[in-house]
């Protein structure tokens, strides 16, 4: 296999529930997949509950680490990063017909309402994402590249907020217009340098 047994079957069972869903995946077709015997799924997780909030970490640990190197290991000026971010995270999207979506986003409207410590792990993960973005902010408003009056917080939030509605739209529509209209407003508009 090349790695341990439990990033396996997390990595296996991470793009089925992309794909289907966390309700419409069982831990068979989780198991088949990953080629391991039922004793190793539950030598590592106690549940399927334990596997999804399992699988939420799996994806804070890739996005976060993926976001920080992409926001902080580069010489490029502050917004071009954040731009680029996008634009990679766009890149994968069109690739996949505009269907899938953000795992983490789809866990949230799946799993948010229904279980609360689905929801706070997520919380955690949409933090995260929030808190690298900020940082960014802060750097462009310390360079004069944003106006003086825009909130680095709070348009963080607003931008992973913005992110995740337009992808639900993508989704709804096949189509890339919601991911247009997030780039033109924050971009063109929101962050707009004088």
């Amino acid at each position: 296999m090349g790695k341990n047994t439990k990033e396996h079957i997390l990595e296996i069972g991470a793009n089925l529930v992309h794909r289907q869903g966390f309700n419409n995946t069982g831990i068979s077709e989780v198991l088949r997949e990953a080629d391991v015997p039922k004793g190793s799924f539950y030598f590592y997780f106690s549940s399927k509950e334990a596997f999804g909030l399992e699988l939420v970490e799996f994806h804070r640990i890739r996005f976060v680490e993926a976001m920080r190197r992409q926001l902080e290991e580069s010489e490029l000026p502050p917004l071009d990063r954040l731009r680029g971010m996008f634009a990679g995270l766009r890149n994968r999207l069109d690739e996949s017909g505009y269907a899938l979506g953000c795992p983490i986003g789809n866990l949230s409207q799946e799993m948010g309402d229904l279980n609360p410590l689905f929801a706070k792990a997520i919380a955690r993960v949409f933090d995260a994402m929030s808190r690298y973005a900020e940082g960014v902010l802060s750097q462009a408003k310390e360079r004069g590249d944003i106006p003086v009056i825009i909130d680095p917080r709070e348009t963080a939030d607003f931008i992973v907020n913005s992110w995740q509605g337009a992808l639900v739209r993508m989704k709804a529509s096949k189509s890339p217009e919601p991911l247009d209209q997030f780039e033109k407003f924050v971009f063109s508009i929101i962050l707009d340098q004088y």
